[in-house]
């Protein structure tokens, strides 16, 4: 069940490609985070694209959107839902996902900063209560953390 930020500058992507954007990462945070398949679960998986306007967006103090584009990418999830190999897989995931979202002629490097933040159990509200680690496990079906039989 993650909650995903995903800051791009204005204008780095057009409409369709946020658009796949918003699929792509969804889908890649879906399998990282092995969310089942039900609708209803993959439904726990909310994805947000906020431009900020490349004139707010330095990097080293300098303006390299000619050349590159910088991504900031938030994701938070239950703690304990991922461990360090997933983490891993994770990260490399979403670059993939974000990368195949450029268009192809696009030459500007892709450059990502992303963060996977736990959020400590019994801090995240959902639906007006506080959910733990098994509220989340049962409602987004992930499949690593269920008992097995």
């Amino acid at each position: 069940m993650p909650n995903i930020l995903i800051k791009v500058p204005t204008g780095a992507f057009s409409e369709l490609q946020r658009e796949r954007l918003l699929k792509c990462v969804s889908e890649a945070a879906i399998t990282h985070e092995r969310i089942g398949n039900d609708p209803r679960q993959r439904g726990l998986c909310w994805v947000l694209i906020e431009e900020v306007q490349a004139v707010n967006w330095l990097c080293g103090g300098q303006d390299v959107h000619a050349q590159a584009i910088p991504c900031i990418v938030m994701v938070k999830v239950p703690a304990g839902v991922l461990d360090q190999q997933m983490r891993k897989g994770y990260v490399s995931g979403l670059h993939q996902a974000i990368e195949q979202c450029r268009g192809a002629d696009d030459r500007r490097v892709l450059m990502t900063s992303i963060q996977l933040t736990d959020i400590s159990d019994g801090t995240w509200g959902a639906n007006g209560s506080i959910w733990h680690l098994d509220d989340f496990t049962r409602a987004a079906g992930y499949g690593h953390l269920h008992p097995r039989t």
